[in-house]
């Protein structure tokens, strides 16, 4: 056994692949040397599992499987005998045989599951998504033997559940490409019930099959068989001549190109040689629905438009979609086996497709889409990609994971105006909802209009949890945002002053008013995630190269694509026009989501007659209403409306006070700090949407009360301690502590609305400002109180939610 050759750190890369599996588990592979490959299970042990999943920005490993559990790699097995002893920083510090010494199959590769809590500050990028079909890295196998023109491929599922490309002209074998569950039929892949079953039963019989080859092991024979086994599978896998690259539409004209998006084009692949193009003889709609969808647009049209100029020489020809795939690189298609060939009759293929109202060409998009669909996607940075949630009823809700797969998630992505999906992701990689789950193991066609119509199973709760919410990220047309922006001066690729282009001329951003949600919708612009901070006074960096100050006023929603979406001053006026205080961002890949458990409010609220005399240290920090400033005190009573919060961060990262405990200000009569001047707002409102009484609750105690199984508390007040939330985790705010109420003292009775509304000066960042407002209808006697229907901002359909606003006020105490 051989010490592991050094090779350069930012060489070695790591990821899980295989299926059927969860975002934390499947077979590990590791680019080393320019290729992904696996490892064999020969010696291996949880030990070597703590050390890859830390690799994969796990904290740990909960176990390891053997005989290829997640499925057959290709390529390399990098690694063999590894044996570590779980506190090495890199695999690559453990004992094993050396890089690409091994004697073993890809029937022996080995897989680990990782425990479901990520490194603090690792980036998170094992996603579940089909390598195969996004990176279009797809190998296709020529022998010598084929026809001089080309060889015909045909797919079909080999063994093992993996799709395989097969030469069609009696060349005798085919090649495997891997895939992922998503890439799967519904009907080979895993989950819960019968794909599981079937895939223990598979377990099983690679269980029977590696004790049968461990036998071997030791005998002439078997040594003799398995270099026979391992010279095979480097003559299968090796062949490379035609890897699509990526896939591209080029405009008929500069006419064409200068219209953003470009609908229409010729379609060209890159390879490793330059691009190429696809002959036109046999060419469907179906087809174009394909590459529409690669592109980022939901349909296609005919179009009988061809090129100024004419390419006579094509690498692809007879191309055949059944118009669902969500590559072109899944179609059944010939190559030429040369570098290209002649397409007699024909010339390349022009596609015309039809963009969303979101991108339509020569629409302002200022105003978000009028058109109504039960589908929405929350928690993303970006267009196009968060969590997926459906209306059903007047309630919205998630989608459970199981057999999630790209399949379905085209079919809400063409639903929602994109293209097809690019990324199916799942275990709440977009953060969890809050509010039912109603759909489990979909399995979709990939042509339905509505992911509503496709098969699924309703579920309960003993199916399925949040952290187990399935998200997207689709295929948007290209707009070129990030052209009319930039960030400089900033330390890192993620921060910076921002400058925007107006008309010719580059210059800065006034900072009046420049707030997170401003800040998000530049770090989205640029593509750089969920904003970290709005940054109001950039003096700090580097102000060497700064420009004039060319737009003010700037007012977003928040979900605008662009900053020039937003409202803005028509001429710039700017209170504060220095350099130095030009407006900045800091940029951030994750973000917290804070969201209030609303029927714990509803089942917890009651009213209570406080003495004044217990009520000094409150009225301090300014708890109660103003009336309570000319009180008899310490004689008499405030009547208060009491309830408990319970405020869950479903986001993906821990929601941190703006300001360093340096800034904190310390209260005396509590004897507490406050990290934050406002944290959440209490608001009683009348009918017509009038504040009547208000209440505020100052973070003096941000803190961890209680987390999720498996994720450990990190922030305590107690001893000056570090405030927030950790991902996964709430924090607790009884009934009976200060300041949580709202002094109805003056109040008379009648129905109301509460209101409360965590983050409401939008200090911190988050992915989903709309879900930070709980509202309920309140009825009050003058005696007792009631609360119902009460949930998040932005929980109801907008039917629904005109129904609440309208709420006529209760005759009785009965609530139905």
């Amino acid at each position: 056994i051989l010490l592991t050759s050094s090779p350069q750190h930012d060489q070695l890369k790591f990821r899980l692949a295989g299926y059927p599996r969860k975002h934390n588990e499947g077979r590990v592979e590791v680019f080393y040397n320019g290729e992904w490959g696996s490892i064999c299970d020969d010696d291996f042990t949880l030990s070597n599992a703590h050390v890859l999943c830390r690799h994969l920005g796990f904290v740990e490993a909960l176990s390891w499987s053997h005989s290829a559990k997640y499925g057959a790699g290709t390529g390399k097995i990098w690694l063999d005998n590894v044996m570590c002893s779980g506190s090495e920083k890199s695999i690559e510090k453990c004992l094993s045989r050396g890089w690409g010494n091994s004697d073993c199959t890809h029937e022996e590769d080995a897989g680990v599951v990782c425990k479901d809590e990520r490194l603090p500050g690792f980036l998170d990028s094992n996603i579940i998504e089909s390598h195969f079909f996004l990176s279009a890295r797809l190998f296709f196998p020529f022998l010598h033997r084929t026809e001089p023109t080309g060889c015909r491929l045909a797919w079909g599922w080999g063994g093992g559940g993996v799709l395989c490309a097969g030469a069609s002209n009696n060349a005798g074998y085919r090649l495997c490409s891997k895939l992922t569950s998503y890439d799967l039929p519904a009907e080979r892949a895993g989950g819960r019930g019968k794909g599981r079953e079937r895939e223990n039963e598979r377990g099983k019989e690679r269980e029977a099959e590696r004790e049968k080859r461990k036998k071997r092991k030791n005998t002439i024979e078997g040594v003799r068989m398995k270099k026979e086994r391992n010279k095979k599978e480097r003559g299968r896998t090796n062949v490379d001549e035609n890897r699509m690259e990526e896939i591209r539409l080029r405009p008929l004209s500069a006419a064409h190109a200068a219209r953003m998006p470009v609908t229409e084009g010729v379609v060209e692949v890159k390879y490793k040689e330059g691009w190429s193009q696809i002959c036109n003889i046999g060419w469907t709609i179906k087809n174009s629905r394909v590459i529409c969808g690669m592109m980022g647009f939901p349909s296609e049209k005919i179009t009988l438009k061809k090129p100024h100029s004419d390419h006579s020489m094509y690498k692809i020809h007879s191309v055949a979609c059944t118009g669902n795939e969500a590559h072109l690189s899944t179609c059944t298609m010939e190559f030429s086996k040369n570098t290209s060939a002649p397409c007699i009759g024909g010339g390349p293929v022009v596609v015309s497709c039809v963009p969303g109202p979101q991108f339509a060409q020569g629409r302002g998009r200022k105003n978000k889409p009028n058109h109504v669909t039960k589908v929405r996607l929350k928690g993303g940075a970006r267009a196009g990609e968060g969590r997926v949630e459906v209306l059903i009823g007047s309630e919205w809700g998630t989608v459970c994971d199981d057999l999630w797969n790209l399949l379905s998630a085209s079919v809400v992505c063409r639903e929602l105006g994109f293209g097809t999906a690019k990324e199916a992701l799942t275990g709440a990689r977009m953060g969890q909802g809050m509010g039912p789950i109603y759909m489990n193991e979909v399995q979709c066609l990939g042509d339905e209009k509505s992911l509503r119509k496709c098969p699924h199973k309703s579920i309960t709760a003993k199916d399925c949890k949040h952290m187990e919410d399935v998200s997207v990220k689709c295929n948007i047309p290209y707009m070129g945002f990030e052209k009319a922006m930039r960030i400089v001066g900033g330390r890192t690729d993620y921060e910076g002053r921002v400058e925007v282009q107006v008309g010719s001329q580059w210059g800065t951003l006034c900072s009046d008013g420049w707030s997170t949600r401003e800040a998000m919708v530049a770090c989205g612009q640029l593509g750089l995630g969920y904003a970290l901070h709005a940054i109001t006074e950039t003096w700090y960096w580097d102000s060497s190269n700064v420009t004039e100050m060319v737009m003010s006023g700037v007012k977003c929603r928040g979900d605008e694509m662009t900053l020039s979406d937003c409202q803005h001053h028509r001429v710039v006026s700017c209170k504060r026009a220095g350099p130095q205080f030009a407006a900045g961002i800091i940029c951030s890949e994750s973000a917290s989501d804070m969201v209030l458990n609303a029927p714990l409010v509803e089942r917890s609220v009651y009213i209570e007659d406080r003495p004044l005399h217990l009520l000094y240290c409150a009225a301090e920090e300014n708890c109660l209403s103003k009336s309570a400033v000319g009180a008899n005190w310490p004689y008499g009573h405030r009547r208060l409306l009491r309830f408990s919060s319970e405020i869950h961060n479903v986001g993906r990262a821990d929601f941190r006070p703006r300001l360093g405990r340096h800034s904190w200000v310390w209260h005396e009569c509590h004897r507490h700090y406050h990290s934050m001047d406002i944290f959440t707002n209490y608001d009683l409102l009348d009918l017509n949407g009038t504040k009547v009484a208000d209440g505020h609750k100052a973070s003096f105690c941000l803190e961890d009360t209680e987390c999720h199984e498996g994720i450990l508390k990190q922030y305590e007040c107690a001893n000056f301690g570090e405030q927030g939330i950790t991902v996964g985790c709430w924090d607790t705010y009884r009934h009976d502590i200060d300041c949580q109420w709202i002094d109805i003292t003056d109040v008379k009775p009648g129905n109301y609305i509460l209101q409360v509304i965590i983050n409401p000066n939008f200090e911190v960042a988050e992915s989903d400002f709309t879900n930070n407002a709980m509202r309920c209808n309140c009825k009050y006697d003058g005696n007792r109180v009631w609360l119902h229907k009460c949930h998040l901002g932005d929980s109801y359909s907008e039917e629904a939610e005109k129904q609440f606003e309208l709420y006529p006020g209760q005759l009785n105490n009965q609530i139905s």
